[in-house]
């Protein structure tokens, strides 16, 4: 069973996903492994049980499109297109708008399965939580110079 972690460095994963010809069970299980918090879950909903099922027959095309659903059920795909030897594939959270409107994330590779998995890899980058403070942080780069002074007006 694949542990959920937090990716050091996703540009390596995104890099091995643009370098690989085709998946294989090891760049999936790094994908899992690196970007998922859902899935494998405790209570083994039946979208997790549908992708166990799609990775143990190899139906990685499947699988990506069934992980998508599972881990960002807030994106969409938005469009697959084959265009001179590659696929280009878009993932978004308002598939209804115009192309010129929406912030898309695309991607695009030979094999399909790796183009939808670059995009979603993306697209979970770009929508995991910052962790912030309630309360703004106070810039640590103060100049040597500068010397506290009270100012409160006591009059």
């Amino acid at each position: 069973m694949l542990l959920p972690s937090q990716h050091q460095n996703p540009a390596e994963l995104v890099e091995r996903l643009h370098n690989a010809d085709a998946v294989t069970a090891d760049i999936i299980s790094d994908v899992i492994r690196e970007t998922c918090r859902r899935f494998p879950s405790l209570g083994q909903s039946e979208k997790s049980f549908r992708l166990e099922r799609l990775l143990e027959s190899g139906a990685w095309t499947d699988a990506a499109l069934a992980l998508i659903d599972l881990e960002l059920p807030q994106w969409q795909l938005r469009r697959i297109a084959y265009d001179e030897g590659e696929w280009h594939c878009a993932l978004s959270r308002q598939r209804e708008l115009p192309d010129w409107l929406d912030s898309a994330i695309e991607a695009r590779h030979a094999d399909l399965a790796l183009a939808l998995l670059s995009a979603f890899v993306e697209a979970r980058r770009i929508a995991a939580p910052t962790i912030q403070t309630s309360v703004p942080a106070v810039p640590q780069d103060a100049n040597p110079m500068y010397e506290p002074v009270l100012c409160d007006n006591l009059g």
